[in-house]
């Protein structure tokens, strides 16, 4: 009984503490005097180009309010403010929550597509993801080293003219789910954001010409029937670096991926039940 009671117990105090805790422990994070937080802006990109990357700020998407993806642009150009121009010097750590803040009414954020579980709904700064998704996916294409990246649950969405191999992303929620990157280079980097009519753009530039370029692909993609009704996707990203001469320098795993799908797969022969 006594038991029984310190479970229940647990089970209405967990929900209250649990926010001010993950707020604390990054906090706890941040000041580490081991971590060097301390970004700075500096004008005009670098000399060297070493990833861009953009992504359309609209997506037909069934079922989903256009407001919603109207309010993520507006979500979209604060984030990316507070982040346009940082330089990542030697030994720095880039922190996607410390550099941009909570999201909140008073700071000009609105409601935009927050996922809950795979399941739609709305929330304060909804549609940041996509910020996330596209510095994780830019910095995959140089030599800073993503030491902190959460990969998505759930897959929401069939492909739609996918370019990039599913699972490239990076999720993001305040302030538990961050997202950080290290340099581990000895050359500064310097990170453009900007959000234009149609879409999200970035790019990663550097006062150094980067010896490798890098291609990311994906192995070991297959769906798996866990249960009635229930999906998995997996695969596992690989990141190959290729010196100007052709040959292969390094070709490494840099990420494993699995999501509970929430649309009806389709199939080929053999997967599945």
């Amino acid at each position: 009984m006594v038991a029984e009671a310190l479970l229940r117990a647990r089970s209405l105090v967990r929900p209250l503490l649990g926010a001010p805790v993950r707020r604390l422990r990054r906090e706890v994070q941040w000041r580490d005097p081991r971590l060097d937080f301390r970004v700075r802006r500096a004008d005009g990109p670098l000399a060297f180009v070493v990833s861009e990357h953009a992504t359309p700020l609209v997506r037909p998407l069934l079922g989903l309010d256009p407001e919603l993806q109207a309010n993520k642009a507006v979500n979209l150009r604060i984030a990316a403010a507070c982040l346009d121009g940082l330089v990542l010097r030697p030994g720095q750590r880039l922190s996607f929550w410390r550099e941009v803040g909570r999201p909140a009414y008073a700071r000009g954020f609105l409601d935009g597509l927050v996922l809950d579980h795979g399941a739609m709904s709305r929330g304060v700064g909804g549609g940041l993801c996509q910020l996330t998704n596209l510095l994780y996916w830019m910095t995959l294409h140089t030599p800073l080293a993503v030491v902190e990246r959460w990969r998505h649950s759930y897959d929401v969405f069939p492909d739609a003219g996918r370019t990039q191999p599913f699972g490239s992303g990076a999720t993001c929620a305040w302030p538990a789910l961050d997202l950080q990157i290290e340099n581990r280079t000895a050359a500064d980097y310097r990170l453009t954001l900007a959000v234009t009519a149609t879409h999200l753009t970035g790019a990663w530039t550097s006062g150094e010409p980067c010896p490798v370029t890098f291609e990311v692909y994906e192995q070991a993609h297959l769906f798996t029937h866990e249960g009635p009704g229930v999906y998995v996707r997996h695969n596992r990203l690989w990141r190959r670096e290729v010196a100007s001469d052709g040959r292969v320098v390094r070709d490494l795993p840099v990420a494993e991926n699995h999501a509970r799908l929430m649309y009806e797969p389709f199939l080929p022969s053999g997967d599945g039940p």
